[in-house]
């Protein structure tokens, strides 16, 4: 199921820049207790393993938007410091909360995207030359970093409607989205792995991440993503986007019923 799964978020990375870390979330909620992780930290586990399969399956979708020249590297900058600190920050309080406030988090987030993809206005072509910069960016980022890491995403359905608020064209926001998503899940996979009590986790964890899901969905997502990538460059969406929002509210819904 691990490898699977990493199929699905590998291909939502690349394609929609939003989506696989909440479908993710709510499947290792469900399947981490089959493999010996307590109920009670199934759910940190959950986001922490989410999180570190997110690292791979971002470098390859960026690695695939940045060969067809779809990556602002300068907006990346001035928003990685951001991304970082917020991908920690977001951890700390993830680890403090308790599951079942960290399963309302994660249900209300997947109704709010979902809520977004289905009736958020079109993109618009955007301007090649836009270039987002300055210090705004990075207090962005720490938002962004902060939010995505307690729900456990890659930040695609923060970060591109920014970018197309500032005038991005929305391929280019999507990959950017990619690039910035490494950021956030190395920060958050830091906290998670460094600040989880300790013995939270049975044999093959590293704090709150789980190393069989981690390494099984990033397996096959980093070969998934480019497909994804490709996708988003050859098609244009709206009737799919309209599909996965009413998948992200079932997401949201089985798990108000974990």
């Amino acid at each position: 199921m691990f490898p699977l799964l990493g199929v699905v978020a590998g291909i939502l990375a690349g394609l929609l820049g939003i989506g696989g870390g909440l479908v993710l979330v709510a499947a290792l909620a469900f399947l981490l207790p089959l493999h010996g992780v307590p109920r009670e930290a199934a759910m940190h586990a959950a986001l922490a393993s989410s999180m570190a399969s997110i690292v791979l399956t971002a470098v390859s979708s960026a690695v695939s938007h940045h060969r067809r020249g779809s990556v602002l590297w300068p907006t990346v900058r001035w928003m990685l410091p951001g991304l970082l600190f917020g991908g920690w920050l977001g951890s700390l309080v993830a680890v403090l909360l308790p599951a079942d406030v960290l399963k309302w988090c994660v249900a209300g987030y997947c109704f709010i995207a979902g809520a977004q993809m289905a009736f958020g206005g079109s993109r618009t072509a955007g301007d090649a030359a836009v270039v987002p910069r300055g210090t705004g960016m990075t207090v962005a980022g720490t938002a962004i970093g902060a939010v995505s890491s307690v729900v456990g995403i890659g930040g695609g359905s923060m970060t591109v409607p920014l970018l197309v608020w500032r005038g991005v064209a929305a391929v280019r926001a999507v990959g950017t989205s990619s690039a910035c998503g490494v950021a956030i899940a190395i920060g958050s996979v830091a906290g998670y792995a460094l600040n989880a009590p300790a013995g939270a986790l049975p044999a093959h964890a590293v704090g709150y991440v789980y190393l069989p899901a981690a390494i099984g969905v990033a397996l096959t997502s980093i070969i998934a993503a480019p497909f994804g990538a490709r996708l988003a460059h050859a098609i244009s969406g709206p009737a799919l986007r309209r599909l996965f929002a009413v998948f992200l509210v079932l997401v949201g819904a089985s798990l108000l019923a974990w």
